[in-house]
């Protein structure tokens, strides 16, 4: 039993894509943007063992993640060391809860963590916009494309540098350092996309108004069926901006998939206003264990 922890690297990122492909995950915790880009915010750890990738963080507080592999393959979960008394688990997916509850009967106590959920959509609607249900958001696209000369182009190694300018250009103009959460966040941004060309599951937009860079989104095909949006980040002056970056996206890379998934809210309530306005079809839930 290998028992050590050792920081995420790209040099096992390969072993784990095995056993994510081969776990019913879909939470987007687990994407591969999402763990190499967070993982020096969270100072995330991995070790593989039984046919599992288990996860912890040692930043803000300590905790595990789920473990990532075929669950319905565990005959044995209290072999592991890490379900024990005292052990804390954040962002579990409901159906590992689940699974637990009832392997694990009398071990568990489990919390229902709302600001946790990802949202999940039907690409075809985030593409189409259409009924009265997206009116708001068809408007403001179509004053975006009414008032701005604009090119939209997918990312590349080539237009990486511009997401890169812009994303600074855009701490500048939201003051991110004064705040911790955009800190973070920027510099998860960076991480990831300079190793762009070591995460192929990513891809990602770019719009340009007058040959200057102003809106960006970076995505990952997760699995066959769902598209994750890790970051999406627009010019608040150009009107319109978010919606047309959302849509054009939409428009490029969803038609390879079923569904969307925005990610979590984190219990931000004009977050989760602006992802409830985009009618989302399910959540996938999770909970503290």
């Amino acid at each position: 039993m290998n028992t050590k922890y050792t920081p995420i690297s790209l040099e096992l990122m390969d072993e784990y894509r095995k056993l994510l492909s081969a776990c019913t995950i879909q939470a987007s915790d687990y994407s591969i943007g999402n763990i190499w880009g967070w993982a020096g915010h969270y100072g995330l750890e991995w070790r593989f063992d039984g046919g599992l990738c288990w996860i912890r963080q040692n930043s803000p507080f300590p905790a595990y993640w789920a473990p990532v592999g075929c669950w319905d393959k565990i005959t044995d979960w209290k072999a592991f060391p890490e379900i024990a008394p005292g052990s804390f688990f954040i962002r579990v997916p409901d159906r590992l809860c689940g699974i637990w509850q009832e392997k694990l009967e009398g071990m568990t106590e489990m919390d229902e963590a709302r600001g946790q959920w990802d949202y999940v959509y039907l690409s075809a609607e985030l593409a189409k916009l259409s009924g009265n249900r997206f009116h708001k958001k068809k408007n403001l696209l179509r004053q975006f494309q009414k008032l701005y000369d604009y090119e939209y182009l997918q990312l590349t190694e080539a237009t990486v540098k511009d997401v890169i300018a812009m994303q600074e250009e855009w701490c500048r103009w939201r003051d991110c350092g004064s705040f911790d959460n955009l800190v973070a966040e920027s510099d998860a941004i960076f991480r990831v996309l300079s190793h762009w060309n070591d995460l192929p599951e990513l891809t990602g937009g770019l719009i340009r108004v007058d040959g200057r860079p102003m809106a960006y989104t970076i995505g990952e095909g997760f699995s066959p069926d769902t598209l994750v949006i890790h970051f999406e980040k627009a010019c608040g002056k150009y009107k319109g901006s978010y919606q047309a970056i959302n849509w054009l996206y939409a428009n490029d890379q969803g038609p390879n998939f079923q569904y969307i998934n925005r990610e979590q809210d984190l219990d931000d309530e004009g977050l989760r206003q602006a992802k409830l306005s985009y009618n989302p079809t399910d959540f996938f839930k999770k909970c503290a264990v």
